[in-house]
């Protein structure tokens, strides 16, 4: 398989990179290293990205942003960085994304926890989340050819326990090799909108 990996040099990325290079022709894209430059905040660069990148059967997604503070402090303005990187980065890659796919193929985007557990100070980044686990079961209504998509929806990861760890109390740090299952499970499966949950 010919997969495309946004998102490629990531906490997660990296680890799907060596996962999925072993057997399949990976093609890693990130904003400022890998074998494409993408910047997901950008039509532009998606659709220059996915021409270079050509005709593929996989499309994963680990890349995204979205702003951490109190909600007193949140503007109009910060909710729109994670609206515009995030969910929207992710939801023009399966847009436009969709005539690169060959038949049979997959899109695996990516989100977390906080979709369905929040934690403080993260009203954008848990709005955004369960704003893409509902895109992806309404775009899997309306895929064609074979075609699928799937979100994964890890945890708190054990690659950003020491990053994020007082954030999350309480919480199991996931294994990395459970989170790359689940987009193994996405990308070699034949599930079709479903959010994959991986919380310990």
């Amino acid at each position: 398989m010919k997969i495309l990996i946004v998102g490629a040099a990531g906490t997660i990325g990296k680890h799907l990179v060596k996962h999925f290079d072993k057997e399949h022709e990976v093609v890693s894209a990130n904003r400022t290293s890998g074998d494409i430059r993408i910047d997901i905040t950008s039509e532009k660069s998606i659709v220059e990205a996915l021409n270079k990148v050509g005709p593929v059967d996989a499309i994963v997604v680990a890349a995204g942003e979205a702003r951490w503070e109190p909600m007193e402090k949140m503007s109009e303005a910060d909710y729109y960085v994670g609206i515009k990187s995030k969910l929207m980065g992710q939801v023009n890659i399966v847009r436009l994304g969709m005539k690169s796919l060959s038949a049979g193929g997959s899109v695996t985007l990516t989100t977390g926890i906080l979709a369905v557990d929040p934690v403080d100070m993260t009203t954008s980044a848990a709005m955004v989340n369960g704003a893409i686990h509902s895109f992806v079961l309404a775009a899997a209504l309306e895929m064609h050819d074979g075609k699928r998509i799937n979100v994964v929806c890890p945890g708190l990861v054990e690659d950003s326990v020491e990053k994020y760890a007082d954030y999350f109390p309480g919480h199991n740090p996931v294994p990395m090799e459970k989170v790359v299952n689940g987009y193994v499970r996405s990308v070699l499966g034949k599930g079709n909108g479903e959010i994959i949950e991986i919380y310990e």
